[in-house]
């Protein structure tokens, strides 16, 4: 009855004359922005308490459609927003101002295994907001208004070098203006390659920031992996001149925070001024190999959840109460910050922080550590809005198998798990790397 409503007047609305019409308006505030930057979207013309959907879309780099939706009601005034109003069905429920991208997944019928993830941060990321009537079959539908958005890794006046010194793979990013800058050493984890968004992203928010490819996917054998040239990438971005040499700090995901941590306490020429550990690891070495170490968690029998996922959590906490292949943290000579999921089914990432906190209180420096635990949060722990993968395809280093990996975590709170531990990177490395400095560390 509802729908049937709204579809005689969107028909009635489309024989007014011009200067009368009364056509559904789709308003999506700002409509390009960078990718940590929340959207409004509004639409307003519609038939007084009528069922709506409001969907994205997107299709991705490697030619996957991915999308989100949400099932509202219009006001009596024929107005819905998506920041104000509830959702009632959908990849979203309840008030999520911004889970037409936090929610989004593959449409039915793709891929399995699928991960979102921006390749040329050159380009924005093209989302297709649109509105449809009615809860059902909307697929099927022409939407009554669209609006075609741009979401950003790179603000505008950031600069891009591919860069190949002294054997070191990677990308530098550089903020706009006359720095000198703070710098940021950005490492992700085991699936190896070169990943720039969250460089790009940092750049856009005033740092210096070198995206280090150490491996790339499958090549657990790389010479990339010996400690020096991790020391090296730091001194890369410590000697530009367009950086404070006293002001850079390191960023780790997985197994990035490994080496992250190894930097911290074990190098002699490398002295951050912070390091954030996101789903830390204290348990690969210098000693052991830090990278080649990877490899040994696969003595233990690999666990798998009831569709065939693979759980390495458990393979790794047996290994905690092995002192030899810890990362000795009580060398530890700057502040960290550890962000976790309490879900993790990759890493013990909590129980490893724990570890981390015991032995800093042991030798009183506790006070360097600042921690963030998120409950019902995976261990892809990345920036706002990036939708949340439970379970994703990935390519085992040590064998070349393609397997699916769990990450774990559910979707809404890890998507608010992203948004707030990012507000807390964010807030921390301006706090350590711009501290006192009057530069604007937001650009």
């Amino acid at each position: 009855m509802l729908v049937s409503r709204c579809l005689n007047f969107i028909r009635r609305a489309s024989t007014m004359p011009l200067q009368r019409s009364v056509a559904p308006i789709l308003c999506v505030q700002p409509s390009r922005a960078l990718v940590d930057e929340k959207f409004t979207v509004l639409v307003k013309n519609l038939p007084p308490g009528g069922p709506f959907t409001v969907r994205s879309l997107h299709l991705s780099e490697d030619n996957d459609y991915w999308e989100a939706y949400g099932h509202y009601v219009s006001n009596h005034q024929g107005e819905l927003s998506v920041w104000d109003d509830l959702s009632f069905g959908g990849t979203y429920t309840g008030r999520e101002p911004m889970g037409l991208l936090s929610s989004m997944r593959p449409i039915p019928g793709s891929r399995p295994g699928l991960r979102l993830r921006k390749k040329d941060v050159t380009t924005p990321m093209l989302v297709t907001i649109s509105v449809y009537c009615g809860h059902e079959d909307y697929r099927d539908q022409t939407p009554l208004a669209s609006v075609l958005t741009e979401r950003w890794h790179m603000a505008p006046g950031v600069q891009r070098f591919p860069l190949q010194e002294n054997t070191v793979r990677g990308t530098l990013f550089i903020p706009p203006g006359p720095g000198p800058f703070p710098g940021i050493l950005d490492m992700w984890g085991g699936g190896g390659g070169l990943l720039e968004y969250r460089a790009a992203l940092l750049a856009s928010h005033g740092y210096v920031c070198l995206a280090l490819e150490y491996f790339k996917p499958g090549e657990m054998t790389s010479a990339n992996q010996e400690f020096s040239y991790f020391e090296t990438a730091f001194n890369v971005i410590k000697d530009h001149p367009q950086v404070k040499t006293d002001r850079v700090g390191i960023l780790g995901l997985s197994l990035g925070s490994a080496v992250t941590l190894n930097l911290a306490t074990e190098s002699s020429v490398v002295e951050p001024r912070c390091i954030v550990c996101v789903s830390p690891n204290n348990v690969f070495s210098q000693q052991t190999s830090i990278v080649g170490a990877f490899g040994d968690i696969f003595r233990f029998p690999v666990k798998h959840d009831e569709n065939n996922c693979e759980i390495w959590r458990e393979m790794i906490l047996p290994l905690l109460k092995d002192s030899s292949r810890k990362v000795k943290v009580e060398k530890l000579r700057c502040p960290m910050l550890c962000i976790s999921g309490c879900d993790d089914q990759n890493w013990p990432a909590v129980e490893s922080v724990d570890d981390v906190m015991e032995t800093l209180r042991a030798v009183g420096k506790d006070h360097l550590l600042t921690r963030a635990d998120y409950p019902d949060a995976g261990h892809l722990i990345e920036p706002p809005f990036t939708p949340h993968f439970r379970a994703t395809n990935f390519i085992r280093g040590s064998t070349m198998e393609k397997v699916v990996m769990l990450w774990g975590g559910q979707t809404k709170p890890h998507s608010e798990a992203q948004e707030d531990s990012w507000r807390k990177i964010l807030s921390f490395l301006q706090h350590n790397l711009y501290g006192n400095d009057h530069a604007r560390s937001r650009l």
